[in-house]
């Protein structure tokens, strides 16, 4: 039998319901769908998104909680040739609507209970022309430009057979948001091909199999849940679902029901088990592979992580959106080289260079650079921004990623973070600009001035910190600053402390010191 190879996204779903159709694809809570369901309502929706207009390239949206819908909704646009954009659910309608326009999407597919910042996003003009919703249509707010769709009738019906169009590997394939140092985020452009092969790279050292089951407790925004799909898919496995780890409890049992094999996590979502396993034994033998990204995995956190999953290879990984992936650390080695995060993942290359772009020596500080095809195309519509992460390469027209990250690396090539170079804040495996929050809270009565930092933290590798100083006798606290950035955006960008200062320590041409906050932070924090 000739097997063919995985050219562009889509076509992992064919393959995996031509060779498993009745096996379980997807489970959510007690709910399992098989590959050739997924596969049925996946074309439904490609079908329905090409009779509405939609072309090879066009933007179409995602906003939803992590759910059958959203799992549907992805392979749906990418069988219909367009490009995918994963919207956090606990966006707010600001971002949501800037994320719309900046996208140029065309149709978005949400649900009825985020009606209220839908409501607000879509007052003012974007290209949306439809919204396909997931539950009770009646409750959604109607716009004269903007026609209505149920989703559960668009793949349950039998709607007009359109021809799907034609994607090459070239194509856009995804544009996954991120936060920019200029408080707007920027939507990374990914093809078919380097997600292709950033799945199969993953696969790979993963040591994934078709018999893996697969947990997902982040959003499917973030590119580290987004991946589990894909892989989960590729191989022909199990993605097990969930929305969130907010109740664990809920979490534990659904682990107890499915049985899955693998467990990506965050630290802050380890911190939590191993407080639970100290108090009452919590342990899952099912589990064979443990991952880890977003923030570094203390080496304190392994004793642990191995008697909650005593039959687990744990995973240490490091990565960024604009190229998903950069290194991990084979698991046999998380005792002896614990402060690393490893090597480049299969198929691509990193080296370390100084800020003036020199080679540097083993041992030293350098700046992580990336070369392979995971590599993203650039910003959407951002070229100055691209080309600050894109660099020429060695060969004619090739572009290197900048990581902005400060590295080390040993005699034996094993990768050490030493920290970052720009002012991208990252936290909980999100990029966070401090300008967006900034934004936020000047708008508050009686505020002066503002100034956001990050600060390593073990668990979510960098806690965010306000700076605050207000006009004369202005009262205004802690809760109430942080209630505000509650309303206006996502939970993970809102500052774990408030600090009021009478005077902001100012640099030679009168901005604000941050590096001089740092330093309060650590003397008197």
């Amino acid at each position: 039998m000739i097997t063919i190879p995985q050219r562009v996204l889509g076509e992992a779903l064919i393959f995996s319901a031509r060779n498993w159709p009745s096996k379980t694809a997807v489970v959510i809570k007690t709910r399992e769908y098989s590959y050739s369901a997924l596969k049925a309502s996946a074309e439904s929706i490609a079908h329905h998104l090409v009779f509405s207009g939609i072309k090879k390239g066009d933007r179409v949206a995602v906003y939803m909680n992590n759910s059958w819908q959203s799992v549907v909704s992805i392979y749906g646009i990418t069988l219909a040739g367009a490009a995918f954009l994963v919207i956090n659910p606990q966006t707010k309608a600001d971002k949501l609507h800037y994320i719309l326009k900046d996208s140029g999407a065309k149709i978005l597919f949400s649900e009825s209970i985020l009606n209220n910042e839908l409501s607000g996003a879509l007052g003012d003009p974007t290209d949306i022309g439809e919204v396909i919703i997931s539950g009770d249509i009646n409750k959604i707010s109607r716009f004269p430009s903007i026609k209505l769709v149920d989703f559960e009738e668009t793949i349950s019906s039998d709607s007009p057979k359109s021809v799907l169009p034609q994607v090459i590997p070239n194509d856009l394939a995804a544009l996954i948001y991120t936060s920019g140092s200029t408080g707007f985020p920027k939507g990374v452009m990914m093809t078919h091909q380097s997600m292709v092969f950033t799945s199969w790279s993953l696969v790979e050292y993963l040591r994934l199999s078709e018999e893996d089951r697969i947990l997902l407790l982040l959003p499917l925004a973030f590119d580290y849940g987004l991946y589990q799909l894909l892989m989960t898919i590729t191989i022909g496995g199990t993605l097990i679902v969930e929305q969130s780890f907010t109740f664990p409890a809920s979490v534990y049992k659904q682990i107890e029901l499915s049985k899955p094999t693998v467990f990506p996590g965050v630290p802050t979502i380890y911190a939590m088990m191993i407080a639970a396993n100290k108090k009452s034994g919590l342990a899952f033998d099912c589990i064979r592979k443990v991952t880890n990204t977003a923030a570094a995995l203390p080496e304190e956190f392994i004793p642990d992580l191995k008697k909650i999953f005593p039959n687990a290879l744990i995973f240490k990984m490091y990565g960024l959106t604009e190229c998903k992936r950069v290194c991990y650390l084979e698991p046999e080695l998380v005792d002896i080289k614990s402060e690393s995060v490893g090597k480049a993942i299969p198929g691509t290359e990193v080296f370390l260079l100084s800020q003036d772009g020199k080679p540097v020596q083993p041992g030293e500080r350098g700046i992580l650079h990336i070369r392979g095809p995971h590599v993203m195309l650039g910003y959407w519509h951002k070229e100055e921004l691209s080309r600050d992460m894109l660099r020429e390469g060695t060969l004619p027209g090739e572009r290197i990623l900048c990581s902005n990250d400060w590295f080390k690396m040993d005699e034996d090539g094993f990768l050490y973070f030493q920290g970052r170079t720009d002012d991208i804040i990252k936290t909980r495996g999100e990029k966070v600009s401090p300008l967006e929050i900034e934004n936020i809270i000047y708008k508050i009565p009686g505020i002066k001035e503002v100034a956001v930092i990050g600060v390593p933290d073990e668990l979510m590798g960098e806690a965010i910190i306000a700076f605050v100083t207000t006009h004369g006798n202005t009262e205004i606290g802690e809760t109430e600053i942080q209630k505000e950035c509650s309303s206006r955006l996502e939970l993970f960008m809102i500052p774990k402390r408030i600090i009021f200062l009478t005077e902001m320590p100012k640099s030679s041409n009168s901005k604000i010191d941050k590096k001089e906050l740092r330093k309060y932070f650590i003397e008197n924090g």
